[in-house]
């Protein structure tokens, strides 16, 4: 297995040197963008160009070459860069040409979906089929779609492994695997089961991991499960998509309904709005639809039915606004949407990048709106510290009045008279 110094840091057009590769430079010129020249065999780019994918992304670019070599690909770029496709049409090339199946983890039921609905529309037309294996769906119904030998498996760890228990799945047939938005599923503390995973499946394997940030956990992946990475990154850590414009409103808490209102009543077009909690979900969905909007909801504790009801009405435009948790934040592509709303901040700051990242996907113009209160001024730092950038600040509307954050409080030191000046009691 690799070390650390093992990987092969491959950064938009730096060129990088390692002792069993003697240069290797990817550019992407303008004369370049498009899917032929990366190995992509005929069939594969007759769907592609029948799906109208033109121009491949930095991302397509520079992973699909190296993945098609059978190298291990370690891919860090933001989301909404089609990392799906990066891993997807060398995936089912290869698959196409060895034995064996290919497995896809992924961290959510939504994710896992989509993932399955875009890979469906290239390995259908090479004959390959895939099974979708996640929590909330009938373990039944997944065994009997497992009987018909399915080449692609794409599940979350959870249950992945009830599968595995229940000796449903076995895994030593696996020659390709994917870890997609691997940062997200060690956030959500998938760790053991994704060990217990790889340590089913055989070391004579392909791997390809991505994420949208490269933590010390992520690396600790490559330095023990890879062989010889490849580390493709085409945005650094704490990037966003270039074309989205932000807007913060610092306003009272009891004032971000009316403020709400206000911006629904100024965009016309699709919303997605975060909410902190699942409480908070449902209650801000339920004002929504008093005011007179189609809106939806979605959380974890929804079912699977539910929840894919609201994604797929927001998605066909039966739902103008989709209000959720940080569970539609990283890897749901939703094609249009105009903006992104932080009704409330984010936990955890990096979350933010992966909630705007709905937005401006593909290089298409987005908008970003957050709602803080007066008293979140650190939270707001915090975020524009993981962005390297100040959020520009509204100072007034036409309708609801606004704030300024509170002013730090220098701490009062209490007054000490020194001991050598105090009158000794008798």
């Amino acid at each position: 297995m690799c070390q650390l110094d093992s990987l092969l840091i491959l950064k938009n057009n730096v060129t990088v040197n390692y002792k069993h590769i003697k240069e290797l430079r990817i550019i992407m010129t303008q004369n370049e963008q498009n899917f032929f020249g990366l190995g992509i065999a005929p069939a594969i780019l007759t769907v592609i160009e029948r799906l109208k994918f033109t121009v491949p992304t930095k991302i397509q670019y520079q992973a699909i070459p190296l993945a098609l070599q059978g190298q291990d690909v370690m891919g860090i770029a933001q989301t909404g860069t089609g990392k799906t496709m990066a891993f997807g049409i060398p995936l089912i090339q290869r698959l196409a040409q060895i034995k064996g199946r290919a497995l896809i983890v992924v961290p959510t039921r939504e994710l896992a979906l989509q993932v399955d609905e875009s890979l469906r529309k290239v390995a259908s037309a090479l004959g390959l089929r895939s099974v979708v294996l996640i929590g909330g769906d009938p373990i039944n119904k997944q065994i009997h779609a497992l009987k018909s030998s399915p080449r692609i498996l794409i599940g979350t760890p959870g249950r992945l492994i009830d599968h595995m228990k229940q000796r449903t799945i076995h895994l030593n047939d696996i020659h390709i695997l994917v870890l997609d938005e691997a940062d997200r599923m060690l956030d959500m503390g998938f760790g053991p089961q994704i060990a217990t995973l790889l340590g089913q499946i055989p070391k004579d394997r392909q791997t390809m991991l991505f994420s949208a940030t490269m933590p010390e956990s992520i690396i600790n992946i490559a330095k023990n499960y890879m062989k010889l990475p490849v580390h493709v990154e085409v945005a650094p850590t704490g990037s966003m998509a270039e074309k989205v414009s932000h807007e913060l409103f610092i306003v009272r808490k009891e004032l971000k309904k009316e403020l709400l209102d206000c911006t629904l009543a100024q965009y016309k077009g699709s919303l997605l709005i975060f909410c902190r909690t699942k409480f908070s979900v449902a209650k801000l969905t339920k004002q929504i639809r008093g005011m007179g909007h189609n809106a939806a909801e979605i959380h974890s504790d929804l079912s699977l039915g539910r929840r894919k009801e609201s994604l797929e009405g927001f998605k066909r435009g039966k739902y103008r606004i989709l209000v959720a948790t940080d569970i539609a934040a990283r890897g749901i592509d939703i094609k249009g949407l105009e903006v992104v709303i932080n009704y409330d901040l984010p936990d955890d700051p990096e979350n933010y990048i992966h909630r705007i990242g709905r937005t401006g996907r593909a290089g298409f113009e987005g908008h970003a709106i957050s709602f803080a209160t007066p008293d979140q001024r650190l939270d707001v730092k915090n975020i524009e510290k993981i962005i390297n950038k100040t959020l520009p600040v509204r100072e007034n509307h036409p309708s609801v009045p606004l704030e300024r954050f509170h002013q730090p409080k220098t701490p009062v030191m209490a007054f000490q008279t020194p001991r050598r000046m105090r009158t000794r009691r008798r």
